[in-house]
């Protein structure tokens, strides 16, 4: 878990790459975040799904592809469902894929979580790839760095690292102490005061309506203290 290093505000995303609607609550993130390029970002793993051993089956396929296409109708985003159809045996635990994010955090704290958080969403939705694999993470996330211009040595042993795993459940634990326990949310943080800004998806005009409010008001009481 990342912590507030300044008292600066700032806002912090909870979600998890193989949530549908943090799939599509990402793009909407990210043109708002163009529209107020002056917040810092930082993302917390909310583990959807982590350490799940149940194999997907045709039911649980089909009741996924049911929120898929909800997502797509509301954003556009494009699905690849005949990969999930596909897949035999396929155990629905999303601790690696959230493990991946918090390495590349770890590896390269000055890297761009969101971009990187969106490579492992576009890998497993729209590529149809297995993002509960190791290689697969590995690779989506070293490339998602490497286009950063960041290097990814090292990258294999920090995602396998015992601190690594740490840290993670440590993202998960807490989400939970915040109160969390549905995805994506963002949060507005300044200090070691957190408040809840936004539960689900939400467009971009939104969000930024949504963070200036909550600006305005960091901003009135600093000029009027009670």
């Amino acid at each position: 878990m990342i912590a507030a290093n300044t008292s600066l505000p700032s806002l912090v995303y909870v979600g998890d790459p193989m949530c549908s609607w943090c799939y599509g609550f990402g793009q909407e993130l990210s043109k708002a975040l163009a529209q107020r390029l002056e917040m810092r970002l930082d993302i917390v793993t909310g583990g959807l799904r982590a350490g799940g051993t149940e194999v997907l089956d045709e039911a649980g396929k089909r009741f996924r592809l049911f929120h898929w296409a909800k997502v797509e109708a509301e954003t556009g985003l494009r699905f690849d469902r005949d990969a999930l159809m596909a897949r035999q045996g396929f155990v629905y635990d999303t601790e690696p894929v959230c493990r991946a994010v918090v390495a590349a955090r770890l590896l390269q704290p000055h890297s761009n979580a969101l971009a990187v958080f969106k490579a492992l969403q576009k890998a497993f939705y729209a590529d149809g790839l297995d993002t509960t694999d190791r290689e697969v993470l590995v690779t989506v996330v070293s490339q998602a760095l490497w286009v950063q211009g960041f290097a990814t040595d090292g990258l294999e042993e920090c995602f396998d690292a015992k601190t690594t795993r740490q840290a993670t459940q440590e993202d998960f634990a807490q989400v939970r102490r915040w109160g969390i326990s549905s995805f994506p949310a963002l949060l507005g943080r300044r200090g070691d005061s957190v408040v809840r800004l936004t539960d689900g998806f939400a467009k971009a005009p939104a969000l930024v309506a949504t963070i200036d409010c909550w600006m305005d008001q960091i901003r009135e009481a600093h000029i009027f203290p009670g």
